[in-house]
């Protein structure tokens, strides 16, 4: 009666234990890393059907977990050419992720508040040779 339980997964379906090594991992929030088509920083491809399982809408901003700790947020956009398991994004998040083509990454959703107030600052080297105060010229 013990070799019978056992050989029968969690949902009563008979598995084979020799091969479960070749199977597929699923999870919903889980995904391989591909090359984008497009070339912007801050937004990744998902297929639509990842949309609904995650419950997200074109447009949303998606927590994005690689390796080492690192994580970024990007806006996640639809593409039906992507493969349903699979998630694009450019040379320059995979770096800042530390991930390569290939690799498992994890998508959280993330509510992004509105901001109060935007400063926006010159750079040290856009500077020289100019003396006029800008908070005059604003």
């Amino acid at each position: 009666m013990s070799e019978q339980a056992s050989s029968f997964g969690s949902r009563g379906k008979k598995r084979d234990y020799s091969t479960a090594i070749l199977d597929r991992k699923t999870s919903a929030i889980r995904f391989i890393v591909d090359e984008a088509i497009n070339d912007d920083n801050s937004s990744i491809q998902l297929h639509p059907h990842a949309f609904e399982k995650l419950n997200l809408f074109q447009g949303d901003t998606l927590l994005i977990k690689g390796k080492r700790r690192k994580d970024k947020i990007c806006i996640a956009w639809a593409d039906e050419t992507c493969e349903v398991h699979k998630i694009r994004m450019n040379r320059v998040i995979r770096s800042n992720l530390k991930v390569r083509l290939g690799d498992m990454i994890s998508v959280h959703g993330f509510e992004v508040g509105h901001g109060k107030t935007v400063h926006v600052l010159p750079l040290d080297d856009t500077l020289e040779g100019i003396t006029a105060i800008f908070l005059k010229l604003i």
